[in-house]
């Protein structure tokens, strides 16, 4: 797989991978032990799938990654409200 599929693939299932957990979250009280899990439970999933793809650490696709983190908790969140 080419070096750009596989960041474009890794940074879809980021963002995919963080849409239940932000659904989760937005159920959850603030700052409780299960919203700790919510936003950290998708971190090791997001690391083993880099590892997965053999994608690299590079600092300037970290703002992307971030992005689709975030993105991911935030869009599951607004799906729980709606």
């Amino acid at each position: 797989m080419n070096p750009s599929a596989a960041y474009a693939l890794a940074l879809a299932a980021t963002f995919t991978i963080n849409l239940p957990f932000g659904y989760w979250r937005a159920g959850l009280r603030k700052f409780s032990p299960a919203w700790f899990v919510a936003i950290h439970a998708p971190v090791p999933m997001v690391i083993g799938l880099r590892f997965a793809l053999g994608l690299p650490f590079r600092w300037a696709v970290l703002p992307l990654f971030v992005a689709a983190y975030f993105g991911g908790q935030a869009l599951g969140s607004r799906w729980r409200q709606w």
